[in-house]
């Protein structure tokens, strides 16, 4: 199952970290159908995280939000998505056109509840429709609900603003960054295919190194290596970090690395290993959603954060 499961970068890193028949384990979770719980899952949901590379290979993630039941599995294998990257958006334009015949875009997904802790993703081949997005789905896992904090979400009338674009981080979004307990990140495998995850901790688990660049700790997970094992083939990597209260999104794009030292990491609390990211770019879009969110509950699994030196 594994070697089915996992490319050459998962397994890597798997090895690297020692953990190899963990890994092999958490593999049996993988499928390429939606069970019916899943199917359920997602008519519920408001929000899904969604990665991808532009047209140029720089890899984006990008939130995609609607009322329930904009996600719909069309069956096992098909989910039909009510909504696409908003204008402005650095994957709009990559998602705007549909596709013809097998001419689709890889994606990695995650639909997170953070009012219950749950979360799922999925990988697959979108295409554009008049609605939304048609996707294939190739894998199917639900994770474990460490480090998500629990939020309670409401609508608000939003109007959204053009995109404000740099390539470093201005002195608000670091703020933003510095003070975020949750990013999503995208990464990819040397073919492409795309992976969408969920990184949560105490504010100030990601530090602010400069404006070009960014730290945070690998806590421990399920031992699958997903984004970790596209990091060991391909940099590339997208960010996204909601502002919860304004419904305003960060997206940065840029390429990471592992730093496997445990000796780095021993002075972090909780950190496996770190990641270091080099921004290149950067897309704020004020009003992106509008979804607003409650104050957070933190995860009692968050390791505790202690001031940069």
């Amino acid at each position: 199952m594994a070697v089915e499961v996992y490319h050459e970068g998962e397994r890597t890193a798997q090895r690297r970290a020692g953990l190899l028949d963990q890994g092999t384990f958490s593999s049996r979770a993988v499928r390429a159908e939606l069970p019916h719980v899943a199917r359920e899952f997602l008519a519920q949901q408001v929000m899904l995280v969604l990665g991808a590379a532009d047209a140029t290979g720089r890899m984006w993630a990008s939130m995609l939000t609607g009322k329930p039941g904009f996600l719909r599995a069309e069956d096992d294998t098909t989910l039909i998505v009510a909504a696409a990257p908003v204008e402005g958006d650095p994957l709009s334009a990559r998602l705007a056109v549909p596709a013809f015949g097998d001419q689709r875009v890889h994606v990695g997904m995650i639909a997170i509840e953070p009012a219950t802790r749950r979360r799922m993703r999925m990988n697959g081949r979108a295409a554009r429709t008049e609605r939304g997005l048609h996707i294939a789905l190739d894998q199917v896992y639900a994770n474990c609900p460490k480090y998500i904090q629990k939020r309670e979400p409401r609508w608000e009338p939003t109007a959204i603003a053009p995109p404000m674009l740099s390539h470093e981080l201005s002195r608000r979004q670091q703020q933003l960054i510095a003070e975020a307990d949750t990013f999503f990140i995208a990464t990819a495998d040397r073919a492409g295919h795309a992976d969408a995850s969920h990184r949560g901790g105490n504010p100030g688990f990601v530090q602010v190194v400069s404006p070009a660049v960014l730290r945070w700790p690998d806590y421990i997970g399920n031992a699958m290596f997903n984004t970790l094992g596209n990091l060991e083939v391909n940099p590339a990597a997208g960010l996204l970090f909601p502002d919860w209260r304004t419904g305003t999104t960060v997206q940065v794009t840029g390429a990471a690395r592992t730093d496997w030292d445990p000796a780095h990491a021993a002075s972090v609390p909780g950190a496996q290993r770190m990641i270091e990211f080099a921004v290149t770019g950067v897309t704020e879009i004020p009003g992106a959603s509008g979804l607003r969110w409650s104050a957070p509950t933190p995860s009692r699994f968050n390791p505790l954060v202690t001031p940069s030196p």
